[in-house]
């Protein structure tokens, strides 16, 4: 079951969560939620985070892309108050990263890449004591636990421990108690690493619920269709330093609008046929001796026919040909040199 909007706001709890948010709102006219300049981390002789500048504005997603190793996670301790930084500064809610750590723990909560939870303990078990330790009363305990036990889809899982959930069950209720009480801001490290895909489109309904609720959230994720999904704007991290950020559209525009790609139907044709379509769309046409497939990247999709035509003309016979916007895993090497899963230098301990 989907995580509803409803069960969040027909709530008493949530209404006087909302009356907080829009009384500091009210006082936060700057309208972003974080606003990093500059910051260092250093592991040994290692920057694993090397002037990360950020601007994140409230009530939205901000995917943060990055091979492992590449400093997503260190970036994200040092907001959390986790990690102090060796250099820089940031602000969460117009809160100063290094002096008024309480207060910007007060508005935020983390989910990591492995579930936090006691897998000794049920679902309500959990989900209970973490309301308690958060100042609930019993009686007020369990009502919370119950109504997010329903609003995740765990309610015949209640008494069940967690070690005998699923890993999608267990990535639910890992954010389920995140959330007890509800925050202005949510650290997601790769909250969807190694799920089914039914189990993933769950968790990001999750998400898509917190922010239509108010909540800002920071995901880092390698599926890049996650970010592309779930992402207002986007960041792409690599070896500590923020190589690109924007909207997906405006990243993928970034490496080019489109590519084409025509299938020979003769290897012999090879050579020929680049050098025609060179003349016509002007721009590098690549191939391999291998192979009868001919790629280019274009920004005026109307040359593309007139190109077949050409081909046509001399005689060159095609099987098959596509042209499409590059998506944001092409995006993601250009920049990168790696695909999404690969590694660079490791940070200290994290990805």
């Amino acid at each position: 079951m989907p995580l509803s909007i409803d069960a969040y706001t027909l709530s008493d709890q949530m209404e006087r969560v909302k009356i907080v948010k829009e009384a500091r709102q009210f006082h936060e006219i700057d309208g972003l939620a974080i606003e990093a300049k500059g910051l260092v981390k250093m592991f040994g002789k290692h920057r694993a985070v090397d002037g990360v500048d950020l601007a994140i504005r409230k009530g939205t997603v901000y995917g943060f892309l990055g091979p492992n190793g590449a400093g997503k996670t260190t970036t994200i301790r040092m907001l959390a108050t986790l990690v102090k930084p060796d250099a820089g500064s940031a602000r969460i809610f117009g809160h100063d990263l290094s002096e008024e750590g309480d207060a910007i723990r007060s508005r935020i909560s983390m989910t990591g890449q492995y579930a936090s939870i006691d897998e000794d303990l049920t679902g309500m078990e959990n989900l209970v004591m973490m309301a308690r330790l958060m100042g609930y009363g019993r009686k007020e305990a369990k009502m919370r636990a119950k109504e997010l036990l329903g609003a995740f889809g765990l309610e015949e899982a209640a008494k069940r421990q967690v070690k005998n959930y699923s890993g999608g069950m267990r990535r639910r209720i890992d954010i389920a108690a995140s959330i007890v009480v509800t925050p202005d801001l949510l650290f997601l490290d790769e909250p969807t690493t190694g799920l089914d895909p039914r189990s993933r489109n769950q968790v990001w309904d999750i998400i898509r619920a917190l922010v239509g609720s108010g909540t800002t959230v920071l995901l880092t994720t390698q599926y890049l269709d996650e970010a592309d999904q779930l992402a207002d704007r986007i960041a792409v991290i690599n070896h500590g330093k923020i190589i690109a950020e924007g909207t997906s559209g405006e990243l993928k525009a970034s490496v080019g609008r489109g590519t084409l790609n025509i299938q020979l139907i003769d290897a012999a044709d090879q050579v020929r046929a680049a050098h025609i379509l060179e003349q016509k769309l002007s721009v590098p046409v690549h191939f391999t001796a291998e192979s009868t497939l001919l790629t280019a990247q274009l920004d005026d999709p109307r040359l593309v026919a007139e190109a077949l035509g050409d081909l046509a003309q001399e005689g060159i016979a095609t099987s098959d040909f596509s042209f499409g916007r590059p998506s944001l895993d092409e995006v993601f090497l250009t920049l990168t040199g790696h695909a999404a899963g690969e590694e660079t230098q490791s940070e200290e301990g994290t990805s």
